[in-house]
């Protein structure tokens, strides 16, 4: 059921912001074959895992004009020491700071964009390119990890776990000059961030949620909840002051392991296919999704064929959900039911 009443009506209304001119007509796609912002090999393979599912054949039967934008060519440094444990910075900042201009091109020009990753480290790059479009952007994370240590707080120094701290203005202070990200410059306050499908959070995330005040769900709040409520209190707790335009981060370990097993950190008790689809087609109803990244599918980590094909064929079944495609179905619109014709030719035979 998609929400009714004064804030469903405030949604529909007709947007006058740049960024939302073109929403129901261009889709930009763009892969971005990235492994590292975390230990695992493999993730960089997830954008021609998910073509290969099927994704623009599926896009295309859906009411835009689609763009595939290729993939980025990320050159990989051939010495990048840590920096107070961060792996690889100077990699990853430069990987993000070519997504993050190319995003802001895509939007720029009008497209809705799908980012395909790589690691969730890309979300820096991808949100960074998009606030510099839409400075008053909103971000909905949909994940098993919240993503938001410090290199102080972080257990494992890798940046995947760590791309909301980069965004977050309350955090600022709390960030050291990573090299490879003086480009980066925070874009979100707490109050812009929903997090969704949390169940294996660190201390030190743990705190840093607890004091910004930053709104979540974990798994158990969707078992008491529901997804229908969780998703009525996210759209009211970003759009309820202003509608603005909607980033999306979707990470597929957010769903349960038996529906995505090709990924890097899987963790028990996620998100059901139906209750990952709801919140991206309440996301779509809103029409105020901007961009959206897909990360985190492994190929290389699937034991099977079946459970690649799997778990990009989520993927797919996430991005054209967010984009309009409806459980009952994509359909052409008709003017009216046709008639039946009396054909007198055929009486005659």
């Amino acid at each position: 059921m998609a929400l009714r009443g004064p804030l469903f009506r405030l949604l529909r209304t007709q947007l006058s912001h740049t960024c939302q001119q073109s929403r129901a007509q261009s889709v930009a796609v763009l892969g971005a074959p990235f492994s590292r912002g975390q230990k695992r090999r493999g993730v960089e393979h997830g954008p021609k895992a998910i073509r290969d599912a099927g994704l623009m054949d599926r896009l295309s039967g859906l009411d835009y004009s689609v763009h595939d934008f290729g993939d980025l060519n990320f050159h990989h440094l051939e010495t990048d020491e840590s920096y107070m444990d961060v792996k690889f910075p100077r990699t990853v900042g430069a990987a993000n700071k070519m997504l993050s201009g190319a995003t802001s091109r895509a939007i720029g020009a009008g497209h809705t964009l799908v980012m395909l990753g790589g690691d969730h480290s890309l979300a820096i790059g991808s949100v960074g390119g998009h606030a510099e479009q839409c400075p008053d952007l909103c971000l909905i994370w949909v994940d098993a990890h919240a993503d938001v240590n410090t290199p102080m707080t972080s257990p494992s120094g890798n940046l995947h776990g760590q791309p909301v701290a980069f965004m977050l203005k309350e955090l600022q202070d709390k960030m050291p000059d990573i090299p490879g990200f003086s480009w980066m410059k925070p874009c979100l306050s707490s109050r812009d961030l929903v997090y969704i499908g949390l169940r294996d959070v660190d201390p030190g995330e743990h705190q840093i949620l607890k004091n910004l005040g930053i709104q979540y769900f974990t798994m158990r709040d969707i078992d008491r909840l529901g997804i229908q409520r969780v998703m009525e209190v996210t759209l009211d707790h970003l759009l309820a002051r202003k509608q603005r335009p909607i980033h999306l981060s979707f990470d597929i370990d957010a769903f349960d392991p038996s529906l995505a097993p090709a990924t890097g950190t899987p963790v028990n008790g996620g998100l059901t296919y139906r209750e990952g689809i709801y919140i991206t087609e309440e996301i779509h109803n809103t029409g105020l999704l901007s961009a959206m990244d897909l990360v985190e599918v492994n190929p290389v980590l699937g034991a099977s064929r079946e459970a690649v094909e799997a778990t990009a064929s989520l993927a797919v079944d996430v991005i054209a959900s967010s984009l309009g495609q409806t459980r009952e179905g994509s359909h052409v619109p008709m003017d009216e039911i046709p008639s039946v014709k009396d054909d007198t030719e055929q009486l005659r035979i």
